[in-house]
């Protein structure tokens, strides 16, 4: 059978969920629709589950930051191996307080990449088996990842202050030109020294 077109995915998802499923965005490179907060299992359960469909790959799962609208968008990307078809999904959520459920249940790469998200975006993704933090220490401040983090300036004393880039190639350049310098022989005298008591030159 050969794969839907994303229109032809969008509508059977509608058909099946009416409002929970939005409309599709503007034709571009990537269209995508937004699930209703929480109607996002049993949609994605659908996804997984229905045999014109079959998304049996959560290929994706990534979140945005959009402090001037007050939400954070949490991203999917379905593909299903089945039938080459793939479809782009989002979820918006508040920013005080982003909480979403876990797709862990349906596929198991969802920990990692929720985890992730929970980690540096700061969303909850309810029912996780194992929701901690992936990349930064437990003990860490701040979601990095949002637009309005700011850095402490360290961490138990290390400092995590990055130099301008500008100035590391600079002083590089500096070493280099050093070494090249100290590598060169020393210049050697192009004239002989006139002998001793040799006549000066009358004037």
């Amino acid at each position: 059978m050969p794969g839907l077109t994303v229109e032809q995915i969008h509508q059977r998802l509608v058909e099946k969920f009416g409002d929970a499923v939005g409309p599709l965005s503007p034709p571009k490179k990537d269209p995508f629709c937004v699930f209703a907060v929480p109607r996002v299992r049993a949609i994605c359960q659908f996804l997984k589950d229905d045999p014109a469909l079959y998304f049996d790959f959560l290929e994706d799962l990534t979140a945005t930051d959009h402090p001037k609208e007050n939400l954070i968008r949490v991203v999917y990307h379905f593909y299903s191996y089945r039938h080459r078809h793939l479809f782009i999904a989002k979820v918006e959520l508040n920013r005080t307080d982003p909480q979403v459920d876990s797709l862990e249940p349906l596929w198991k790469a969802a920990n990692w990449m929720e985890r992730e998200v929970f980690d540096l975006f700061g969303v909850v993704f309810r029912d996780h088996s194992d929701l901690r933090r992936i990349l930064m220490p437990d003990d860490w401040v701040g979601n990095p990842l949002r637009k309005d983090y700011t850095e402490a300036g360290g961490y138990q004393g290390i400092s995590n202050v990055r130099d301008n880039p500008l100035d590391l190639y600079l002083n590089m350049d500096r070493q280099v030109r050093a070494e090249q310098v100290a590598a060169q022989p020393p210049a050697t005298a192009t004239a002989a020294a006139p002998p001793t008591g040799a006549p000066k030159a009358e004037g």
